[in-house]
């Protein structure tokens, strides 16, 4: 221990920095224990389009959901959303909203605006089309 402390004093703007990213991890963990949004696997997906009758929004460039994308997803890309905002989502207002990227990083925001349109069951795909695709689930093309 005294080691430690000695090497914290000799060594001050490193052990600063591993100091803010051990909060950082800590205050991102709350946060998203906290949120009313949740990371879901695919087969939470796929009980809640079951289920619940869930919409799986594909948020991906139209080209690469033509490509492959989950069965029956609603494909509303960042420029779509952009423009129209949420309108064509509506008359799912009162079901479970999957949202889905290509690696669940860029689902967040589009969830985030989604929950404060009014949509109150949003949940994001974590690890997005490629942990869908890794866990050898069916995809379509168009």
């Amino acid at each position: 221990m005294e080691e430690l402390l000695t090497f914290a004093g000799n060594n001050a703007v490193l052990s600063a920095v591993w100091v803010a990213l051990v909060v950082m991890i800590i205050v991102t963990t709350i946060k998203m224990k906290m949120s009313p949004i949740k990371q879901i696997s695919p087969q939470d997906l796929t009980f809640l389009v079951n289920r619940e009758e869930g919409v799986t929004l594909d948020i991906r460039a139209e080209k690469e959901f033509k490509t492959s994308h989950i069965l029956d997803a609603v494909n509303l890309s960042n420029e779509k959303i952009s423009q129209n905002g949420f309108t064509s989502l509506e008359k799912h207002k009162d079901k479970p909203i999957i949202v889905v990227c290509s690696a669940g990083i860029t689902a967040a925001k589009v969830a985030n605006d989604l929950f404060k349109a009014g949509f109150g069951k949003v949940s994001i795909l974590k690890g997005g089309m490629s942990a869908w695709i890794n866990a050898g689930l069916p995809v379509t093309k168009n």
